[in-house]
C-alpha cells in the first residue's frame, strides 16, 4: 500500500478521534454490555445487541484510523518556503474569471475533504487545476456545467 498524504490538521483530527474512541466510547459501550448481560437473556435484549452493534462499529473505526495514520504521509506545508505554487495543503484564494466571485480552497487529502470548510480533495478537479500553479496563473476546472476559469490571487502555507 503506498503512503496517503494527509495534512498536519488531518493527522492531528485522526489522533483525536481515535484518542476519544479507545478512551471513551470503547469503555462506554462495554460497560452498557456488562449491564445488559446482567439482565439475563440475552436474544430478546435489544439494549445488548444495539451495544454489541456499536462496538463492533467503534472496533472497526480504531482499526480504520489506526491504518491511514501507518499509511499516511503527513505533510507540514507551514514547514515549506512559499513560492507562490499550488502544492498539496495550500490554501489558495482565486477568482473566478466569469463573475469576480472570490473564493478559498485548501487542498488536503481524500479523508480531509469538507466542501462546507473549503477543503477539497488533492484528488477532486479543482485541486488537479489547481497543483503545479503560480498565483497570477488561470486554472481551468472542466465542471458537469462546462468549463470554469478561475485567477490564483494567492496561495498561502498556513
Amino acid at each position: 500500500m503506498s503512503k496517503v498524504p494527509l495534512t498536519k490538521q488531518g493527522a492531528e483530527k485522526l489522533r483525536e478521534e481515535l484518542q476519544r474512541l479507545k478512551s471513551v466510547e470503547r469503555p462506554r459501550v462495554i460497560q452498557a454490555i456488562a449491564e445488559a448481560r446482567e439482565h439475563g437473556d440475552l436474544k430478546e435484549n435489544a439494549e445488548y445487541h444495539a451495544a454489541r452493534e456499536q462496538q463492533s462499529f467503534i472496533e472497526g473505526r480504531i482499526k480504520e484510523i489506526e491504518g491511514k495514520l501507518s499509511h499516511a504521509q503527513i505533510i507540514d506545508v507551514t514547514q515549506m518556503e512559499n513560492t507562490g505554487k499550488v502544492i498539496f495543503g495550500a490554501t489558495v484564494d482565486l477568482a473566478d474569471e466569469e463573475t469576480g466571485k472570490e473564493i478559498t480552497y485548501r487542498i488536503v487529502g481524500e479523508d480531509e475533504a469538507d466542501i462546507k470548510q473549503g477543503l477539497i480533495s488533492v484528488s477532486s478537479p479543482i485541486a488537479r487545476a489547481l497543483i503545479g500553479k503560480q498565483e497570477g496563473d488561470i486554472a481551468v476546472v472542466q465542471a458537469p456545467g462546462g468549463e470554469k476559469r478561475y485567477e490564483i490571487v494567492e496561495v498561502r502555507y498556513e
